[in-house]
């Protein structure tokens, strides 16, 4: 209830300050996916996603860090083919050009694409292959 009634402030008197929003939303996800609650976490975060990518552009790190929150969010859900095509084709790719290969957010997202590759129980030899 206190995460609630604070992203509620954050939008009614801070609504300019996407910043502020946007941080006021990710801790309410996280302590929703940490409850269980992933539906509902997931829910926030595409938002937060989808506005972040909206004002700054999907090359901007505060996008892809968002996109790989929902990402995490798809994988703990067993969302298999979202979360890899999210990870594998618009963050993976992004991430690489803005902080390189070795920054640890790209790398973050390369575990996740290896958690998918490991977990999903309908990967195909496909999947496998163009993996890197």
């Amino acid at each position: 209830p206190v995460l609630e009634a604070n992203l509620d402030l954050c939008r009614r008197y801070w609504s300019h300050d996407e910043t502020n929003v946007f941080a006021a939303q990710s801790n309410l996800a996280s302590c929703l996916a940490a409850l269980g609650r992933c539906d509902r976490a997931l829910v926030l975060m595409r938002e937060t996603y989808s506005r972040c990518v909206a004002i700054h552009g999907v090359s901007d790190e505060s996008a892809i860090r968002a996109g790989a929150n929902v990402a995490v969010a798809l994988i703990q859900l067993e969302i298999w083919d979202e979360s890899r095509t999210l990870l594998r084709d618009q963050l993976l790719p992004a991430a690489r050009r803005l902080l390189g290969n070795d920054d640890d957010l790209t790398l973050g997202i390369k575990q996740a694409l290896a958690d998918i590759l490991l977990f999903d129980p309908e990967r195909t030899r496909d999947d496998l292959l163009k993996a890197e």
